[in-house]
């Protein structure tokens, strides 16, 4: 890469399983030495080997938190490989106690007969893709967002040097002094254990 990323990143992926999201996320970790990746599935998979819903999600999510403010405060960026299809998880994701943090939801999509078939491949049936609309929001306006087509080796190509773009430079709309104020952290923490108890 000629050009450095530009300040630090706090970035959630969003979308249905086999949509590329690990793909993209190692992949910015191996292009970028300042990235680093935190998934939700290999954090299931390690603490309790369950794949989603884990036993205890507010124990993952919460974890990510600690990991994603204790990365950013070391000085390296971060991207987030969880499916995160509503707004209570996104907001809970992209707000960090870390300070001038650029915060971006890379939202990644492609054909659903393709996504069909690649969930067919890996699991034997679509049933994550029905799981995945049952909770599906759309992003609150507020959410800094990028969109991510996934359907092809040229299209994840051509949207990932559009992003890398983005992040190396100087000018985005995504830096803090651009961004809505959230919540506060504590109230954010409720409002996800709230939504996890009653999904």
């Amino acid at each position: 890469m000629t050009n450095p990323i530009r300040g630090q990143w706090n970035i959630v992926l969003s979308g249905y399983p086999r949509a590329g999201k690990t793909t993209l996320a190692e992949k910015l970790v191996s292009d970028h030495q300042c990235f680093t990746r935190i998934s939700a599935d290999e954090l299931r998979k390690m603490l309790f080997n369950e794949i989603y819903p884990s036993r205890d999600e507010f124990l993952i999510y919460s974890l990510i938190a600690e990991l994603r403010d204790a990365i950013l405060k070391r000085g390296y960026s971060v991207v987030i490989d969880s499916t995160a299809p509503d707004n209570v998880t996104r907001e809970f994701l992209l707000t960090t106690k870390a300070k001038h943090i650029n915060e971006l939801l890379v939202m990644l999509s492609l054909d659903r007969d393709l996504l069909v078939q690649r969930n067919i491949e890996k699991f034997g049936d679509a049933h994550p893709i029905v799981a995945y609309d049952e909770k599906w929001q759309n992003p609150r306006r507020h959410i800094p967002i990028f969109k991510f087509r996934n359907g092809t080796k040229e299209e994840f190509s051509d949207y990932y040097a559009r992003l890398v773009e983005l992040l190396e430079s100087e000018m985005h709309p995504f830096k803090p002094e651009f961004r809505h104020v959230h919540l506060p952290t504590v109230e954010i923490r409720k409002a996800l254990r709230n939504f996890l108890k009653t999904s």
